[in-house]
């Protein structure tokens, strides 16, 4: 499967490359929007390519910024297609509910909606697929969505500004990549691209429900699929700044305690594991499932990256001052025994693992090779 995607570099972007790399299929070509302009070098990209998603585009700005940025960048597109010999399979277009709404934006994404339906005779099946408001994980606050300026605002300690109130259609940017490329069904995905409802202050207090019962540590109510994604995009504010969270030791002349995990509502599961010394325990990372690490007695490290990104973050923790350090969804992680004595781990998941679908993609912390960017 040859997947080519404009837009690569951004965040529906980004979710799509995680997305890709889930469910193995190979890397995706990339056209950044500065190489548009050259057809030829479009046409080389493109060339015999099974899917070409075209994402790019623009959201805010002056008029002639978002024209340019969305039907110009179509009509770029289409003059490198002219010259590709055997023309992509199937062009997708990441368009929106506003086309044609009477705004600069909404009036732009139809044009090049239209732009790249009337190139179609040159062999590609086009699929015009028109998305709601998106959110997750690392979204661009100011721009990219509502629910990431909320979940910025509350990570740096402040409240969300409701300016104007109204009823929002909400999907996850994992299941608007999952629809753009096709993917096939998914525990973590649903091309279905179901939809929360929800309106901009009820979004604003749940989002502040999440940040305060979360300061402390505690897992606040997740009872259903957008309820754990949208606290996974507000824990994507959260990190790596808000790690790791101390726990409170209670010690009297029994011994010592300490709350590991307190959830206020939903499932989960506990489990523990003791690992060798300078054995490595993780090297994958998950899309919705949120993991607990606490280390019980010995010395650890714990290291995480983005996908798609090099930058590695280090947490030393140990038994004799027991901290708290939750996996971000979409981060690839593991835990190394530092020390020379048997390391003994707690996790605790959200939700009970199922072998049949785990949730779990192996990816290096430290690769072999280098990332993309």
């Amino acid at each position: 499967m040859r997947v080519v995607l404009t837009g690569a570099g951004g965040f529906l972007g980004w979710h799509t490359r995680v997305l890709l790399q889930a469910i193995g299929w190979p890397q995706a070509v990339t056209l950044p929007s500065i190489e548009l302009n050259d057809p030829a070098r479009v046409a080389s990209r493109a060339n015999g390519a099974d899917l070409l998603v075209h994402l790019g585009g623009v959201n805010r700005g002056a008029e002639s910024d978002l024209v340019q940025g969305n039907a110009g960048a179509a009509s770029a597109l289409v003059r490198g297609l002219r010259q590709c010999p055997v023309p992509p399979k199937r062009v997708v277009y990441a368009n929106s509910t506003q086309a044609g709404n009477g705004t600069p934006y909404g009036d732009a994404k139809a044009e090049a909606a239209e732009t790249l339906a009337a190139a179609a005779h040159l062999g590609y099946e086009f699929d015009d697929v028109r998305l709601p408001n998106l959110y997750g994980e690392h979204g661009r606050p100011f721009y990219n969505s509502v629910v990431a300026t909320f979940c910025r605002q509350l990570a740096d300690g402040g409240a969300p500004e409701v300016t104007g109130d109204r009823e929002l259609d909400l999907v996850h940017a994992q299941d608007a990549a999952a629809r753009l490329i096709g993917a096939p069904p998914g525990h973590a995905w649903d091309a279905a691209m179901p939809a929360l409802r929800i309106s901009v202050s009820r979004l604003a207090e749940r989002l502040s429900y999440f940040a305060a019962t979360y300061r402390s540590g505690e897992i606040p109510a997740l009872d259903e699929r957008h309820a754990v994604r949208l606290f996974n995009t507000y824990r994507s504010h959260c990190f790596p700044q808000l790690f790791p969270i101390p726990l409170t030791c209670r010690s009297d002349a029994r011994g010592n305690l300490f709350e590991a995990v307190r959830v206020h509502g939903g499932g989960g599961q506990t489990f523990a594991s003791t690992t060798r010394p300078g054995i490595s325990r993780g090297d994958h990372f998950h899309l919705a499932k949120i993991e607990r690490f606490v280390v019980l007695r010995g010395s650890a490290e714990i290291a995480l990256r983005r996908i798609g990104h090099q930058e590695v973050v280090t947490f030393p923790v140990g038994g004799d001052t027991p901290v708290v350090v939750d996996m971000p969804t979409m981060w690839a992680h593991k835990i190394t025994n530092t020390g020379s004595a048997e390391l003994l781990t707690l996790f605790w998941a959200n939700e009970i693992f199922d072998p049949t679908s785990p949730d779990t993609y192996a990816e290096p912390v430290f690769p072999t090779a280098t990332a993309p960017a």
